[in-house]
């Protein structure tokens, strides 16, 4: 037997009162005007479909890629740069940039122990706001 079939359970609640409940059960706040919970999320950030691209003509452009690099690769190394020589800068660079991220630290530990501005502990050490 089936329970849609006029069987009074004891609720007073008709069929389109049901439904108006349910639709307002739905909703993120009862009785307000806005969309429901189990709409579609639209996100802010909209990525613009990009044409579809048969993988032949993927396969071609990334090979005309790789022979830029490789041509840019060659002027490089005719112009004196070596691979050894890139990787000693780049090994340099983080070096650097972490040695100056722990300096920066510290001053900003010296500027509130002292109560006073990073800036201001810059000129008091003779350091430019550029370094």
């Amino acid at each position: 037997m089936s329970t849609d079939q006029g069987v009074d359970s004891g609720n007073s609640v008709s069929k389109g009162e049901e439904n108006d409940l349910k639709k307002e059960a739905q909703k993120r706040t009862p009785f307000s005007k806005f969309k429901k919970v189990n709409s579609h999320f639209k996100s802010p950030l909209q990525v613009p479909e990009s044409p579809k691209v048969s993988p032949e003509e993927e396969v071609a452009e990334l090979q005309k890629k790789k022979e830029q690099l490789d041509s840019e690769i060659t002027q490089l190394e005719e112009e004196g740069c070596r691979v050894e020589e890139l990787d000693q800068h780049i090994d340099k660079l983080h070096e650097y940039n972490d040695i100056k991220d722990i300096g920066q630290s510290l001053l900003g530990r010296i500027a509130a122990l002292r109560g006073t501005t990073t800036r201001d502990l810059y000129a008091h050490f003779g350091l430019e706001l550029d370094d």
